[in-house]
């Protein structure tokens, strides 16, 4: 049989067979963006948790500080005005409790801010009538009274606040939080600190809304929640950059180095079937892609030369 000129063409299809599985493209987005983009976005949410649990427990031990010293400067000046109450009361044995309130020089001494709306007063541990008594105080109207009957106008903050007002049987120092209704009607959280005056029956009660004392710490901790809310967008925004930033670059590359793969497989296909003149595409990398160009180069090269050998014997 005489050959032709040009090789016969496979009776077989002409265009390769259909790719079964995950393509290139898929498993260099699953690898350069997928993968890298969760574990950034982990990263980052790990990172914000940790930011916003930071966040907090500094604004809570700064709260706690603040609360620790409030006590301690209440305390402290319960202990100073009872010392001053005792002086007093020792240098005017004629003093009857009935006028503790009226007597001015003794009022002032008894009755002592502690910050904008803390103060202080006297009162007097039960006699044989068993009552607790008040006998000075901010408040003239509450002057002689039953304490006992301030359960009313407490509501559900008196338990704790008896629990400290009469904390102090045995001569001991009492004191604790209790919840104060102010003229608002808002319960508030205040310190007490209940200090017997030496020597007399009588109790020196030191008392401050905690809040006057807590409000740079709030402040604090408002201002570490807006930090860490400013942070968190600032991370974000990062997060959304990067990946657009990492899906360009895969998007771009990955389509480029998939088409040059396809034009060489296209390449190849036809070559497999006898087109020897296909033209393969110049691929300027030096790369893994460009050294496959040259290989396939070098096989058409040898098949078309191989040809022609059997040509000239035939």
């Amino acid at each position: 049989m005489r050959t032709t000129g040009k090789p016969e063409k496979s009776a077989g299809p002409s265009s390769a067979p259909q790719r079964k599985g995950f393509g290139l493209r898929g498993k260099m987005f699953v690898l350069f963006f997928f993968i890298p983009i969760s574990l950034i976005l982990a990263a980052s949410l790990l990172y914000m948790k940790q930011l916003n649990a930071l966040s907090s427990h500094l604004a809570q031990k700064s709260t706690d500080t603040v609360a620790r010293v409030t006590e301690e400067v209440v305390a402290q000046r319960g202990r100073e005005v009872a010392s001053q109450c005792k002086v007093y009361l020792i240098t005017h044995p004629e003093l009857k409790r009935a006028f503790f309130n009226y007597d001015l020089k003794f009022k002032r001494i008894a009755v002592q801010r502690i910050g904008v709306t803390g103060y202080t007063a006297i009162y007097e541990t039960p006699g044989p009538d068993g009552i607790w008594r008040l006998w000075t105080h901010v408040n003239p109207d509450v002057v002689g009274i039953d304490t006992s009957t301030l359960k009313e106008s407490l509501g559900e903050g008196f338990p704790g606040f008896w629990k400290i007002y009469t904390g102090v049987k045995g001569g001991k120092e009492s004191q604790g939080y209790y919840k104060w209704r102010d003229t608002d009607g808002i319960l508030r959280d205040k310190f007490m600190v209940c200090i017997p005056v030496e020597g007399t029956t009588y109790v020196l009660a030191a008392t401050a809304p905690l809040e006057e004392f807590t409000e740079a710490a709030k402040f604090m901790q408002k201002s570490a929640a807006q930090f860490a809310l400013k942070t968190r967008n600032i991370v974000i925004g990062i997060l959304a950059g990067t990946l657009i930033l990492i899906g360009l670059t895969v998007a771009l590359y990955g389509y480029r180095l998939t088409g040059r793969i396809k034009s060489l497989t296209d390449v190849a296909d036809r070559i497999s079937v006898g087109d020897l003149d296909a033209k393969i595409m110049e691929i300027g990398s030096q790369d893994e892609i460009g050294e496959l160009a040259l290989a396939i180069k070098r096989m058409q090269e040898s098949i078309r030369l191989a040809i022609k050998r059997m040509k000239e014997k035939g």
